[in-house]
């Protein structure tokens, strides 16, 4: 595989195309209009200064400028698809919305490029129909901070090629992950059904009135040693995120997400990527 398209420039969709660029691949990354493009043209600068900031390995020796620059930005679906060998499908988490977009890209799409999703909760099977071609298709789930959190969770359906499971397991080796190959579909991969019932017990005990966030976080590092608690989580993650998939849970959740909603996202509160979520950033260590 030698070009490589990346659908959502968001928080993380943003990330896979710089972390595929900066390991010297084609990227061509697409978002639906030019204020969605300006807004990921700004996040990759960020992200060069992040891997500079963070000295992961050549980026301050021309790697992460040169990482940009094999970046395309374009909101011409068809274009981002023309040319294609793998299609990285990165837009937020609506069933709906992922079955339309891979509707159309089964007739834009050469009938040689994989189609992968970075669903972090939807079962590629719930998508297969859909891409046209379901033994091309698989799920390819990566974590925030790819650079440094660098697993790639791979899960395919009954109707996946194992050949095609093959050449994923591989892109994401020569894209710097430690691929985690999953023997069957569960909901959740490994790392949410980890991380996903922690998270929902953070915003339990919040919406229950039992603690506030910072108390809540403050608990959980200084009792395990673990660097982050579970709101300084949501806001990496991005509270849209956490919203979309809370309010799909149960009645607890859908509380969470009415807050997440109300008291955050209306207000332009997202979490680190505009600066304030749960916590206002930069912050002081």
């Amino acid at each position: 595989m030698k070009n490589i398209t990346v659908l959502g420039t968001g928080v993380l969709g943003s990330q896979i195309a710089f972390q595929t660029a900066f390991h010297g691949f084609d990227v061509v990354a697409y978002d639906i209009d030019q204020s969605a493009l300006d807004r990921a043209a700004e996040r990759l600068e960020g992200l060069a200064s992040r891997y500079i900031a963070d000295v992961v390995e050549n980026a301050a020796d021309g790697g992460a400028k040169a990482a940009i620059d094999r970046i395309r930005l374009t909101s011409d679906l068809a274009d981002a698809a023309a040319a294609a060998d793998l299609i990285i499908e990165a837009v937020p988490e609506n069933l709906e919305l992922k079955q339309s977009i891979y509707r159309t890209l089964a007739d834009a799409a050469p009938a040689t490029t994989i189609f992968a999703t970075n669903s972090s909760t939807l079962l590629p099977s719930a998508l297969a129909e859909s891409t046209g071609r379901p033994d091309r298709f698989l799920a390819l789930h990566f974590a925030n901070e790819i650079w440094s959190h660098n697993t790639a969770e791979v899960m395919g359906t009954p109707a996946t090629d194992p050949t095609v499971y093959e050449t994923v397991v591989e892109f994401a080796t020569q894209i710097g992950m430690v691929p985690i190959q999953i023997k069957k579909e569960k909901a959740g991969y490994l790392l949410n059904s980890l991380l996903v019932p922690f998270l929902q017990a953070g915003a339990e005990l919040l919406v229950d009135g039992i603690a506030e966030p910072a108390d809540i976080d403050a608990t959980w590092r200084i009792g395990t040693g673990a660097p982050a608690g579970p709101f300084e989580i949501y806001d990496i993650v991005g509270l849209t995120t956490a919203y979309n998939i809370s309010r799909m849970g149960g009645e607890k959740q859908q509380r969470f997400a009415d807050l997440l909603k109300e008291q955050y996202i209306d207000h332009g509160k997202l979490g680190v990527a505009t600066g304030e979520g749960f916590y206002t950033y930069p912050r002081e260590s």
